[in-house]
């Protein structure tokens, strides 16, 4: 019987699933093989790299966690970040076609951070119910009477 999967091991799968969905394969060979979809994707960014010239791109990203998540998605396609001498910790910059930015990095970020959010905002909930109070709820906007 195999083993349970953990909350770890699911978040993982889902963060491959939405790679995968940004990689487009064009065959059901492809769809089935999820784990070439990094090798689509830098397949197809090497035909835009053919036609469009890479631009520089500044981003301000909001938390520890979305920075270093764009950071790794970034470095999976042999993208290099950096950062100006004098730029906020927040800030990370990136030369790439607009086409590669707009159309696969930025989105598959965007569906990579909500779901890891979701992720985290679920732990913290269990974790901090657990450790302190049962009722994690938000407060209530106060009436004025």
């Amino acid at each position: 019987m195999p083993k349970p999967l953990t909350d770890e091991e699911k978040l993982i799968e889902k963060l491959r699933r939405i790679e995968a969905l940004y990689a487009r394969p064009g065959t059901a060979g492809e769809r089935e093989a999820a784990g070439s979809a990094r090798e689509r994707i830098l397949a197809r960014l090497a035909e835009i790299e053919k036609t469009e010239a890479l631009e520089e791109f500044r981003l301000t990203l909001s938390d520890r966690w979305a920075k270093q998540l764009f950071l790794a998605l970034l470095r999976r396609y042999n993208l290099e970040p950096y950062r100006y001498h004098g730029q906020k910790y927040t800030t990370v910059m990136v030369k790439a076609t607009p086409t590669f930015m707009n159309e696969t990095i930025w989105p598959e970020y965007q569906a990579l951070y909500k779901t890891l959010e979701a992720h985290l905002e679920e732990v913290t909930q269990r974790v901090v119910a657990e450790a302190l109070h049962s009722d994690t709820s938000d407060i209530s906007p106060s009436r004025k009477t």
